[in-house]
């Protein structure tokens, strides 16, 4: 029999029923959780994939919260903005960020001074979708120079060293990181000409001042399937199933070549753990839903609902993985 909390130091007793008092309140937070609107920041501007999915989970999981979702736009320097914001928001489950490859794995290498800690300042709920990037070319150059292949692309590039340029949406993106990489396997010289965005870069591209670029699937299918750019290959080790005739860059004879983008949901870091299972059980129901994968898929998107551990371990994993290919690409911010 336990001696009575009596003759127990007071030290320990204070730990006791504090811990006791944790324990019950822990299911408690989850049940009561959440009793008003929540904000869902998109680090990125208004109208692309990233806010299309976004707007498109936040009235999906709505009714299984019992509360609205309001999206809000917070743009800039390549989505640190945004996701500053839900960094240092209270960790109450309020406020949640849509994060990306490119804001949780590839920024932390590109910015010097980040006003986020990567790991530490976010709590993941789940992943959303992985969307493969894709190599596309501009129709004009690819007729007059008979640019069919990566191989093709990769055979000019290199008998005019110095003369093409590859169009992105910003210094530091995914797309100016992969046409680093790019540059480094096939050993080419192309220009980087870095845009405000992937869809100027896209409409750079169909006006003809870029020759070529990667962009995510998601953003370039329509060009793709509408015919108005030539698509050589995705960037990741398996191909597109919705693009399945696309060769994969490995395929295509590009060793060590694996970019793919992908999204998913946090909260600001040190959100009750019940409350992180609370929300990951919301949009992962919201992932299944039939009309939610139907429309990622038609962007390119596969869904990929995870439990929260998965998706740190994800992140954890892409961080070492893109510090890695940041140094050897030799991508540059300035």
């Amino acid at each position: 029999m336990l001696p009575s909390l009596k003759s127990w130091p007071a030290t320990i007793v204070a730990g006791v029923l504090a811990g006791l008092a944790f324990i019950s309140a822990a299911p408690a937070v989850a049940a009561d959780f959440p009793t008003h609107s929540l904000q869902f920041i998109v680090p990125y501007s208004p109208g692309g994939p990233l806010d299309t999915m976004s707007r498109l989970l936040a009235q999906k999981v709505q009714p299984e919260l019992g509360q609205t979702v309001v999206v809000e736009n917070h743009p800039g320097a390549g989505g640190n903005i945004g996701a500053a914001l839900a960094a240092k928001a209270k960790p109450d489950g309020y406020t949640l960020v849509m994060g990306a490859v490119a804001i949780n794995a590839i920024n932390p290498w590109l910015y010097p001074n980040l006003p986020f800690d990567p790991v530490k300042s976010f709590a993941p709920v789940t992943l959303v979708a992985s969307v493969p990037n894709v190599l596309i070319v501009n129709n004009a150059f690819a007729k007059a120079h008979n640019i069919n292949s990566v191989a093709d692309l990769a055979a000019y590039a290199k008998s005019h060293p110095g003369k093409l340029n590859f169009a992105s949406g910003g210094n530091g993106s995914a797309g100016h990181l992969a046409g680093a990489l790019f540059n480094v396997r096939m050993g080419i010289d192309t220009l980087h000409i870095p845009y405000q965005g992937a869809s100027p870069a896209k409409l750079a591209l169909l006006a003809g001042q870029a020759d070529f670029m990667f962009d995510n699937l998601a953003s370039a299918a329509g060009l793709i399937t509408d015919g108005k750019v030539k698509a050589l290959a995705v960037t990741t080790v398996q191909r597109s199933s919705i693009f399945p005739k696309l060769p994969t860059m490995e395929q295509a004879g590009v060793k060590d070549f694996d970019l793919g983008t992908w999204f998913g949901v946090f909260a600001t870091g040190g959100t009750p753990k019940p409350i992180i299972d609370r929300l990951n059980k919301a949009y992962t129901k919201a992932l299944e839903d039939p009309v939610v994968r139907k429309n990622l898929l038609t962007m390119g998107s596969d869904a990929k609902p995870t439990t929260p551990e998965a998706f740190a371990e994800l992140v954890k994993h892409d961080l070492a993985k893109y510090r890695e290919i940041v140094k050897v690409s030799g991508a540059k911010l300035f």
